[in-house]
């Protein structure tokens, strides 16, 4: 996996209005105009944040009479779930441990429990 990419492709997520584009995106291409109606600025600062895009391999434009169209591009996003998935999987696999852990400790402190004797009251001593 490319390091320069996966890290253009965290860098790109790491605002939420760069987030948001990709979302849309998703549902289906749209123009700069489209996709700056959404937000409180203006359609220059939108472009920055497609260019930020666009760098990350995330987006692309293509050209369609006068529009130009901006599309998703989903390969980096793909490359940033596997190189994640590889933490997944740690954090499951300590979790079954903590999990077995967990179970052996109950069963000993069951097993103390059976145990201990009783006072003439009824009550665990």
């Amino acid at each position: 996996m490319d390091a320069e990419l996966l890290d253009a492709t965290f860098a790109a997520l790491a605002h939420p209005t760069r987030r948001a584009i990709l979302a849309r995106l998703a549902l289906s291409e749209a123009t700069v105009t489209e996709l700056a109606e959404p937000f409180e600025m203006s359609q220059p600062a939108i472009s920055k944040h497609l260019r930020v895009l666009e760098r990350a391999g995330l987006v692309s434009r293509g050209r369609d009479a006068q529009r130009r169209p901006c599309r998703l591009e989903a390969r980096p996003l793909r490359e940033a779930t596997a190189w994640l998935a590889d933490y997944r999987d740690y954090w499951a696999e300590s979790y079954r441990r903590l999990d077995a852990l967990l179970d052996e400790l109950q069963a000993v402190d069951s097993t103390d429990a059976e145990r201990r004797p009783t006072r003439p009251d009824g009550t665990g001593g």
